[in-house]
C-alpha cells in the first residue's frame, strides 16, 4: 500500500494555494499532477524548488513536470508545466504552462534559485516531435534544429510569471554531441567556498562512434555526463567537467548534484547499462564542477533499477544535515520509492525510508522548511506514471535511519 493511502490530510488539489494557517497540522502528502487531466495524457519528469520568502510572501514551492499531450512517449507534443504552493505542499495553484514549443517536445526541466536575488532560473531541452532519443543517438535527425537544443528562462515572481525562453545551445553543447539532456530535477547554487553563487546544472550527452566503427551511436557506452555552469546568475553558461570514459563500465546518464558541507560538489548518476555491479554511480568535484576529482564510480551500496534519482544536502537546526538520495529501491522494476541518507558525503548510504511499495520512478528532493524535506515523485497503483505526488518527511526521521 502506498504511503499516501495511509496518511490523513491528503489532497488532490486543483484549488489555488493558500489554505488557512490555523489548520491543526500540515498535510503529509498531496497529488500535484494526475495523468489524464488538464488536457494531457501523462505527466512525467518532476522537479521542485523552494523560492525564498519575501516581506510580502512566504517561501513558495514550485513544482515542474513534462505534460505529454497525446501519449506517455518521451517525444511528441510535450510542454513544461508548473504548480505553486505557499503552504508547504498541501495545496497547489492551477496548472500553468511555462514552456510550449507548439507540436514539438520541451522537457527535462531543471529549476534553480539564485540565492542573492531569489530569481528562479529554468533550463530545458527541446527537439522536433518526430525526433526520438534513438534517432538522435544514431545521428538520423533530418536537420540540426530537429535535434536537442537547450533553453533558459527566468521568473522574478516566484514562478507566477516567466520570461520568454532564450536559446543557449551554442554555450551548452559541443559539435560532436548527439543526444543531450539536462538533469532532470533541481539544479544547484553553490552557497559557500571560492565559487559561491555559481549555478550548476548536471546534464548528460552522447557522442558519435569513431570513424569506421560498425556502431550506430545508440550503444550505452556513448553516453557521458557533464555540467553546465553559470557565474552570472544564469545570464550566460559554459560547459564544466565532461566525463567521457567509453569503456562501457559506467555510462553516466541522468545526473543530479549537491554541494557538501566541505564545499565539494557531489554528483550522482544513472548508470545506463554499464558493466559495473551497480545501477548508480557517483563522483566529486573540488572546483565547483569545473572538473571531476576522479571518474564516476559505482555506488555499490544503493540498490535501484534503471531510473533517475535525486540528491539533496539538507540543513537541520542551523547545521549541515544528512545528504539524501531518492530513487526506486526494487533492483529490477521501477517501484518502492525510497529516500536514503548519508552522513559521510555519499561514501555510504542507509537502507533508507520506503515511501511506497507501489510502482514509482523519477523523483526530486527539496528542503520544504527547516525541519522538513519534500519528495516529488512519480507513482501510482497501476503504473509509475499515474500521478506525480508530493510527500513531506521530517528530517529527524533520517537520523534514526542511519
Amino acid at each position: 500500500m502506498g504511503l499516501a493511502a495511509l496518511l490523513c490530510g491528503c489532497v488532490d488539489s486543483g484549488h489555488a494555494a493558500g489554505r488557512s494557517d490555523d489548520r491543526a497540522a500540515p498535510c503529509e502528502s498531496s497529488v500535484v499532477f494526475r495523468s489524464g487531466t488538464g488536457g494531457y495524457h501523462t505527466f512525467r519528469i518532476p522537479a521542485v524548488v523552494t523560492t525564498p520568502p519575501t516581506p510580502d510572501t512566504p517561501g513558495t514551492l514550485v513544482a515542474f513536470a513534462e505534460a505529454r499531450r497525446h501519449s506517455k512517449a518521451d517525444a511528441g507534443d510535450v510542454d513544461v508545466v508548473s504548480r505553486r504552493s505557499t503552504d508547504g505542499g498541501c495545496t497547489w495553484s492551477p496548472l500553468q504552462v511555462v514552456a510550449d514549443a507548439g507540436p514539438d517536445t520541451v522537457g527535462n526541466p531543471v529549476p534553480v534559485v539564485v540565492p542573492t536575488t531569489g530569481r528562479l532560473v529554468l533550463v530545458t531541452c527541446r527537439n522536433a516531435a518526430t525526433a526520438t532519443e534513438r534517432t538522435i543517438l544514431e545521428g538520423k535527425r533530418p536537420t540540426a534544429s530537429a535535434g536537442r537544443r537547450v533553453y533558459v528562462q527566468h521568473s522574478d515572481t516566484a514562478g507566477r510569471t516567466w520570461s520568454p525562453p532564450t536559446e543557449i545551445t551554442d554555450q551548452a553543447t559541443r559539435p560532436d554531441w548527439r543526444w543531450y539532456a539536462t538533469g532532470p530535477g533541481h539544479g544547484l547554487a553553490l552557497t559557500h567556498g571560492p565559487h559561491t553563487g555559481r549555478l550548476v546544472v548536471a546534464a548528460d550527452h552522447s557522442t558519435a562512434p569513431p570513424a569506421g566503427s560498425p556502431d550506430t551511436g545508440a550503444e550505452p557506452r556513448y553516453y557521458g555526463g557533464h555540467a553546465l555552469l553559470s557565474d552570472d546568475g544564469g545570464a550566460t553558461w559554459r560547459i564544466g567537467f565532461v566525463d567521457r570514459t567509453p569503456d562501457g563500465r559506467v555510462n553516466a546518464n541522468e545526473t543530479t548534484a549537491a554541494q557538501l558541507p566541505d564545499g565539494r560538489v557531489y554528483f550522482n548518476t544513472r548508470d545506463q547499462r554499464g558493466t559495473a555491479p551497480a545501477s548508480r554511480a557517483d563522483a566529486y568535484s573540488s572546483d565547483g564542477g569545473e572538473t571531476l576529482d576522479a571518474p564516476f564510480a559505482p555506488t555499490e551500496d544503493v540498490t535501484a533499477p534503471l531510473s533517475e534519482g535525486s540528491v539533496l544536502q539538507t540543513r537541520h537546526g542551523g547545521q549541515a544535515g544528512p545528504l539524501l538520495l531518492s530513487a526506486p529501491a526494487d533492483p529490477k522494476t521501477r517501484s518502492d520509492m525510497t529516500v536514503r541518507s548519508s552522513d559521510d558525503g555519499g561514501l555510504t548510504w542507509s537502507s533508507g525510508l520506503r515511501l511506497t511499495t507501489d510502482p514509482a520512478a523519477y523523483s526530486d528532493l527539496v528542503q520544504a522548511d527547516p525541519g522538513t524535506v519534500g519528495v516529488l515523485y512519480e507513482t501510482g497503483r497501476r503504473t509509475p506514471y499515474d500521478t506525480i505526488t508530493f510527500t513531506r518527511l521530517p528530517l529527524d526521521r533520517f537520523r534514526a535511519a542511519n
